[in-house]
């Protein structure tokens, strides 16, 4: 099976991408991923609900002097990986706001039992996430940063048993191949359980084609077989890969396809200066406005329409640049 394994000028991209991009992708929906100091301090779009406060449904440490010990304390427990029980005191549309002694930390939605959230459209989730503010969750600690405030909780992670994802994550080896279930699909990638552990597929891993969203190609709940691209024990992050189960096409394009060739494809984009059109997954070119068709028209789209099957000539192949020129005029 190919491993399309990435060359050592990927290495720097794939360290920023485990480091910047994985709860950067993860929090997008909701980028309040630290603990604030005082509830008006907040994000506009995060609401805090102080009636239930109000109504010693949950308490909320003033604060104190022993901040630096809780996050002392708060790093024994995840260092020991235990589980809390913690009250959730706010929302936004991308997760929960939860207290922790003087600590607040966020849990993304996608760290949510699919029992919590019921159903992913915006005013069905919207009303979801406001039902939790004043229930107790059952929660883990998967990330932990003082010197940023943040902090960042999963019940998801919660339902593996102590010491058993740590297991799980020395297993798992780059480079390598496994199989695991969809849980969550969101702009950005897809999550994968992994048997206790969640890896992300990030949206350009998914093809070496063009996805407009990751459930245009998944579902949840879905067994699939991923590359694992790398694994970080300590961050506890997993970096899969779909595309790279498959030989990358522009590689071998230039001994499949020939200049002068007529082929057939599928417009994918219709755009001001032409369209854009698949001969086969991962492949895509070009036709130019002034390659479209003889005489004038004003637009592109009165000539083309996505999802239309045309047959187009090679004009140009570049492998390197990944671009495929193709011309309907000349066929």
């Amino acid at each position: 099976m190919p491993t399309n394994r990435p060359t050592q000028d990927d290495d720097q991209y794939l360290n920023n991408r485990l480091e910047e991009g994985y709860w950067q992708a993860l929090l997008r929906e909701g980028e309040y991923a630290k603990s604030v100091d005082h509830p008006t301090d907040c994000m506009p779009e995060f609401t805090i609900n102080h009636q239930s406060q109000s109504h010693n449904t949950l308490t909320i440490p003033a604060e104190t002097d022993n901040k630096q010990a809780d996050w002392d304390a708060i790093t024994v427990v995840q260092e020991n990986d235990e589980t809390l029980l913690l009250n959730v005191i706010g929302f936004n549309r991308g997760g929960l706001l939860v207290q922790w002694k003087s600590l607040r930390g966020f849990v993304p939605i996608s760290q949510l039992l699919p029992s919590s959230l019921k159903n992913n459209h915006d005013d069905d989730r919207k009303t979801t996430l406001e039902s939790h503010v004043g229930q107790t969750l059952n929660l883990r600690v998967i990330e932990l940063n003082a010197e940023h405030n943040r902090l960042i909780f999963s019940e998801r992670a919660a339902q593996v048993e102590s010491g058993k994802r740590s297991e799980i994550l020395h297993d798992l080896v780059a480079d390598t191949v496994t199989e695991g279930h969809v849980t969550n699909l969101c702009d950005f990638g897809a999550f994968v359980d992994l048997g206790g552990v969640e890896g992300l597929i990030h949206i350009s891993e998914l093809s070496w084609g063009r996805v407009t969203h990751p459930s245009n190609m998944l579902t949840s709940g879905e067994k699939v077989t991923v590359y694992i691209l790398d694994v970080n024990e300590t961050k506890e992050r997993i970096a899969l890969s779909l595309k790279r189960l498959h030989d990358d096409p522009w590689e071998t394009v230039v001994q499949r396809y020939k200049v002068g060739e007529i082929i057939e494809g599928r417009i994918t984009n219709v755009v001001d200066f032409g369209a854009f059109a698949c001969i086969e997954e991962g492949l895509e070119g070009l036709i130019h406005f002034s390659e479209l068709a003889e005489g004038q028209f004003l637009h592109p789209r009165n000539v083309v329409s996505e999802n239309q099957i045309v047959k187009a000539r090679i004009l140009s192949i570049n492998s390197k640049a990944r671009r495929l020129g193709l011309s309907l005029r000349h066929v």
